[in-house]
C-alpha cells in the first residue's frame, strides 16, 4: 500500500502570473510633443541660419542681431511664466494648442518683415507663442507619465528641438536657393499648422481618453495621489524648489539660445561656411545633442529601476554631463572644423542631457496642478538669462570679434548650476507646498 505522505504534488511549483502590459497610449503624447518642438525649433533656428544673408541685405550690425535676439528673449521670458500659469488652469489641451498657432502666425510674419523694426516684432510675436512650448510640454508629461519615466520622456519630446535644429539646414537653403526667404517663413509656417488639429484630437487628460487601458491609467498613476488644491504664485515664490529649478534654467538656458542663435555665424566667420556648407556640421552637432537628449533622460530614468534614489540619479546624471561641457572651451581655438564641431556636439548633447533632468525637477517635487506655473517661472528666469547673455554676446563680437570668452563662459557654467541646485535643494524632497 502506498503511504499517502509520499504522493508526489500535482505540481512543480508555485504558479507566477505576469503582470498585464500597461499599455503605450502614453507614448503618442509624446511624439506628438516630439513633433511640436521640432516645428518649434525650425521656426526658432531659421532667424540664426539666414543671419549672414540677413545681416547682408538690412545692413545689421553685431549689436543689431542682438537686439533681435534680446527681444524675443525678453517676451519669452514674460509670457513663459504667463503660459505656465495659464497651462494649470486650462490644461495643456488648448493651452498648447493656443500657444502653437500664435507662434506659426508670428512666424510667417518674418516673411513681411521689411527692416530691423519689422523683425523684432515678428520676432516678439513669435517668442509670445514659444514661450508656451515648454510648459504645456512639461504638463502634458506630468499628466501622462509616472515619476520614474518622466526624464526620460521629457528627453525624448526635447529630443524635437535638436531634430528641428537638423531639418532646418536640411530644407532651408534649397527653399531659400528656389524662393527666396520671404516664402521660405510662409511655406514652412503653413506645413507646420498641419500638427495643430492632430493635437485637438488626439489630446485628453488619462482619466478623459477612452482609447486608455484600466492597466495604463493605473500605471501612470502609480505615484502617491497629488493634493487637489491650486497652489498660487506667492506661495511658489515662497519654496526653495522652485528657487532650484529658477537658478538651474537661469543659469543654462542661455548657453543653449547662444550655440541657437549664433552657431552659424561662428562656423560662418572660422571656418569659412556659407549657406550652402552650414548642412553637414550643424546636422552632426544636432545629431550628437540627440543623444544626449534621450540618453540623459533614460540614464537616470534607468538608474531609478535599479534602485538608485532620485536624488542621487538626477544629480549625478547632470555632473556627468556637466563635465562633458568642459572642453567647449576650447571650441574656438580648434583648427580643424570637425574636432570644433566635435567638441561643440558633445557640449550641446551635454546640455540636453542636464537639461532634460532638470525639466524633470518639477514633476518630481510638485503636485502635478503646480507643475506648469514652476516650469514657466524657471523659463522665465531663464529668458531673463538668455537677454543678458545674448547682450554680452553681441557686444563680445562687436568689440573682441571673437569667441573664446563665450565658449568659457558655456564650458563653466552646468558645474555652477549643479552646484547651486544642490546647495539649494540638497535632499530633493518633495515641495512643501
Amino acid at each position: 500500500m502506498t503511504d499517502a505522505t509520499n504522493t508526489p504534488p500535482s505540481d512543480t511549483g508555485p504558479i507566477t502570473i505576469k503582470a498585464p502590459s500597461p499599455g503605450k497610449y502614453r507614448w503618442i503624447i509624446m511624439w506628438l510633443l516630439f513633433a511640436a518642438m521640432v516645428i518649434n525649433y525650425v521656426d526658432r533656428q531659421m532667424i540664426g541660419f539666414l543671419k549672414p544673408t540677413l545681416s547682408k541685405e538690412f545692413g545689421w550690425s553685431e549689436t543689431d542681431y542682438a537686439d533681435i535676439v534680446f527681444y524675443f528673449q525678453a517676451t519669452y521670458a514674460l509670457f513663459y511664466a504667463i503660459w505656465g500659469r495659464l497651462m494649470d488652469k486650462i490644461g495643456a489641451r488648448f493651452g498648447l494648442g493656443i500657444a502653437f498657432l500664435i507662434w506659426q502666425i508670428g512666424h510667417m510674419f518674418h516673411g513681411a518683415a521689411r527692416d530691423l523694426s519689422h523683425f523684432i516684432f515678428a520676432r516678439m510675436l513669435l517668442g509670445v507663442g514659444e514661450a508656451g512650448g515648454f510648459p504645456g510640454g512639461i504638463k502634458a508629461v506630468a499628466e501622462w507619465f509616472p515619476k520614474k519615466e518622466r526624464a526620460f520622456a521629457t528627453g525624448l519630446f526635447n529630443a524635437g528641438t535638436n531634430i528641428g535644429a537638423i531639418v532646418t539646414p536640411l530644407i532651408v537653403p534649397v527653399l531659400v536657393l528656389a524662393f527666396g526667404w520671404q516664402a521660405t517663413f510662409v511655406v514652412t509656417g503653413l506645413l507646420g499648422l498641419i500638427w495643430l488639429p492632430i493635437w485637438l484630437l488626439v489630446y485628453r487628460k488619462p482619466r478623459d481618453q477612452k482609447r486608455l487601458s484600466a492597466a495604463e491609467l493605473a500605471y501612470i498613476e502609480q505615484d502617491p495621489a497629488d493634493t487637489e488644491a491650486k497652489v498660487g504664485w506667492g506661495k511658489l515664490l515662497t519654496v526653495k524648489e522652485t528657487w532650484a529649478y529658477a537658478a538651474g534654467k537661469f543659469l543654462i538656458d542661455p548657453i543653449w539660445w547662444m550655440f541657437l542663435f549664433w552657431l552659424p555665424d561662428f562656423l560662418g566667420k572660422r571656418y569659412g561656411l556659407d549657406l550652402k556648407t552650414f548642412g553637414p556640421p550643424i546636422v552632426a552637432i544636432y545629431l550628437l545633442s540627440d543623444v544626449g537628449s534621450v540618453g540623459g533622460g533614460w540614464l537616470s530614468s534607468r538608474m531609478m529601476h535599479m534602485g538608485v534614489s532620485l536624488n542621487k540619479a538626477r544629480k549625478l546624471t547632470m555632473l556627468l554631463c556637466a563635465l562633458l561641457a568642459v572642453p567647449v572651451m576650447f571650441a574656438a581655438e580648434a583648427s580643424n572644423l570637425w574636432i570644433a564641431v566635435l567638441i561643440i556636439g558633445v557640449a550641446t548633447a551635454a546640455h540636453q542631457g542636464f537639461s532634460a533632468n532638470l525639466y524633470a525637477l518639477p514633476g518630481d517635487v510638485f503636485p502635478r496642478k503646480a507643475v506648469g506655473s514652476v516650469v514657466g517661472i524657471g523659463g522665465m528666469l531663464g529668458g531673463i538669462g538668455g537677454m543678458v547673455f545674448s547682450k554680452y554676446v553681441g557686444q563680445i563680437l562687436e568689440t573682441i570679434g571673437t569667441y573664446t570668452p563665450i565658449f568659457i563662459v558655456a564650458g563653466s557654467v552646468y558645474l555652477i548650476a549643479l552646484l547651486v541646485i544642490h546647495l539649494i535643494m540638497p535632499k530633493y524632497a518633495p515641495a512643501k507646498v
